[in-house]
């Protein structure tokens, strides 16, 4: 989200000491009214990446989408797009049959994803039976398809490993910190964009939450709390991704980070 140039506030973009301490890229870059996808970052990521090597100087990528990192650790996958009309039929039957019978329909459509889905995940599954059912490809075929620009051996990849109680605290901080003039000033005029409601920009936390407030469907405290929530559930989706996809990452607490820093040679 801090891509987006309209939204300064909400993002916890750096601020003016941080860019003038270390030389920042790939913020405040894209309109918020256009599309922007993994596939979109990952071109530009690589340009940069090669800009900054290419000065001598260590790329160092930082963020919480750890979809964008596989992305460029792993390659992107090369699925076709699948029209909304189809996804939404296979959203449908799930609704319609529930998940478990609907994970017996996945593993006869595509036997692949036995042992690779878990039978609970819902999003995972619906999104390998479209997949398929679409392509007629597995979509573990796809991945196995799918190569990266890069090394391996080329990342150092470290995981900031908070405590549970440590991330709760900081994030009703954040959520009492970030409501203000400005953020409201910010949601004012995003809201006057009109951005399409399929755009992920919209997906910000606190903008629809902002939104209802400035709407009086509820007070400032209310506000806070909607806010504070909405953030935990994102940590913990963050959570769950990283015990998935980032087993192989170096687990560090802030402490430990430091003297990793200090002690690495590159």
């Amino acid at each position: 989200m801090q891509v987006y140039k309209e939204l300064k506030i909400l993002s916890a973009r750096p601020g003016q000491k941080n860019y003038q301490s270390i030389k920042h890229h790939l913020y405040g870059f894209q309109d918020a009214k256009k599309s922007f996808s993994t596939g979109d970052w990952l071109k530009i990521a690589n340009k940069k990446i090669n800009e900054v090597r290419n000065r001598k100087k260590v790329p160092i990528l930082v963020g919480g989408t750890g979809l964008y990192f596989k992305a460029l650790t792993d390659g992107l996958v090369r699925i076709p797009n699948i029209p909304v009309r189809f996804r939404n039929q296979i959203r449908n039957l799930n609704n319609k049959i529930g998940q478990n019978k609907f994970y017996k329909q996945l593993l006869k459509l595509d036997p692949l994803s036995k042992n690779k889905i878990n039978p609970t995940d819902t999003q995972r599954s619906i999104r390998a039976f479209e997949v398929k059912k679409f392509s007629g490809i597995s979509l573990f075929d796809w991945f196995s398809k799918t190569k990266s620009n890069y090394d391996k051996n080329q990342f150092i990849k470290i995981y900031l490993d908070f405590p549970r109680e440590i991330i709760l605290k900081r994030i009703e901080a954040r959520s009492k910190k970030i409501i203000g003039k400005r953020s409201i000033n910010e949601v004012k005029k995003f809201n006057r964009l009109k951005v399409k409601k399929s755009l992920s920009s919209n997906k910000i936390i606190g903008i629809s939450e902002i939104t209802d407030f400035l709407d009086k469907k509820y007070d400032l405290k209310e506000l806070q709390d909607k806010i504070s929530i909405k953030t935990r559930q994102y940590a913990k989706r963050q959570a769950t991704w990283a015990r998935g996809h980032m087993s192989d990452w170096t687990r560090l607490s802030l402490i430990e980070t430091k003297k990793y820093i200090k002690n690495f040679k590159y």
